[in-house]
């Protein structure tokens, strides 16, 4: 099996056992039924229901050849046991800046704290870009003026001397970024990032950014900003972007939709979860479910579970590698 990454576009809901769902208030799925009508039914544990459309969903074809490099992308829910954790330690608290951490880079400064790996960094920084707990144009994020030169000019003082803060936030700058450090060979930061966030980000221009409505949109493409400028931070801004990030994770929203994927090879949809440890099913229902004996269905069902299995092992076996490479 090709190596397969999974990251979020984050349609969350807290989900675990019945101590965490006390902890939480959050819902268990109780049950998931694939209408003949293209939609998914769920019904939670606390008698609230979901109707989902199945052609609207996140579908996925996991018998494709994947080439070493090329990865799907599953949307996964951030655990409540993880959430809990971040509270129990009150890092969402003031204190949150004093917690002795190494502010030298994002990865340093948060990894401590959430765990997990590249995928886990990634979907806990882009929730807190939709929830709008860290924003790129904050305050601590704003460059000073100042008219210094280096002498001799440096290479990254002509890169970002138009920047405004520490990321490029104007579409056009950072459009103009990303092209220089594709032909540099240097997106190390955004190779594991999904396609289509750098597919939208190149696709909206200046006056389409400023438009935009779906805060998940633009969390995607404030993500890559982000990561585009993440060589360029300070401790003053990484100490921000901690804080932010931690904040947004343990003040997790209770109310969200399921996380649901169609496999559609298996003809199944998948309740997926994260935490800093992977990935978790926590529901399948398949759409022939009817027509299966007992044999069938737990064939069925081994076989998904086996490929979440293959897929923490490779985020663990080889991500944290290239991770601690670039981000130490």
């Amino acid at each position: 099996m090709k190596n397969i990454l999974v990251i979020t576009s984050l349609f969350l809901l807290f989900t675990s056992h019945a101590n965490a769902q006390k902890q939480f208030q959050g819902s268990l799925i109780d049950k998931m039924r694939w209408g003949r009508d293209f939609k998914l039914y769920l019904e939670l544990d606390n008698d609230s229901n979901y109707i989902m459309d199945i052609k609207e969903l996140h579908h996925v074809d996991t018998d494709k050849g994947n080439e070493e490099g090329d990865f799907t992308y599953y949307p996964v829910r951030l655990d409540p046991e993880f959430v809990q954790k971040l509270k129990e330690n009150s890092y969402a608290s003031e204190r949150d800046s004093v917690i002795e951490t190494t502010n030298t880079t994002l990865w340093s400064s948060l990894h401590g704290a959430i765990g997990g790996g590249w995928v886990h960094f990634i979907n806990c920084m882009l929730y807190s870009l939709e929830t709008q707990h860290l924003s790129l144009t904050a305050p601590l994020m704003k460059r000073p003026e100042s008219n210094w030169k280096p002498r001799p000019m440096t290479e990254s003082y002509k890169r970002t001397r138009k920047w405004t803060y520490y990321v490029p936030v104007d579409q056009k700058l950072a459009q103009k970024e990303y092209k220089k450090r594709q032909k540099d060979g240097d997106l190390a930061d955004l190779q594991d990032v999904p396609e289509r966030f750098t597919q939208i980000f190149l696709e909206t221009s200046r006056k389409d950014y400023q438009e935009i409505k779906d805060k998940e949109k633009k969390a995607q493409i404030d993500l890559i900003k982000l990561l585009l400028g993440a060589h360029y931070l300070g401790e003053t801004q990484i100490t921000y972007i901690r804080s932010s990030v931690l904040k947004a994770t343990s003040k997790y929203a209770e109310n969200q939709l399921p996380s649901v994927i169609i496999l559609d090879n298996f003809r199944a949809a998948v309740a997926m979860s994260l935490n800093e440890s992977g990935y978790h099913v926590e529901k399948i229902v398949f759409s022939d479910q009817k027509q299966l004996d007992e044999y069938e269905l737990k064939a069925r069902e081994q076989r998904i579970q086996d490929l979440i299995a293959h897929i923490n092992k490779t985020n663990k076996e080889i991500f944290r590698k290239k991770l601690q490479q670039h981000y130490q």
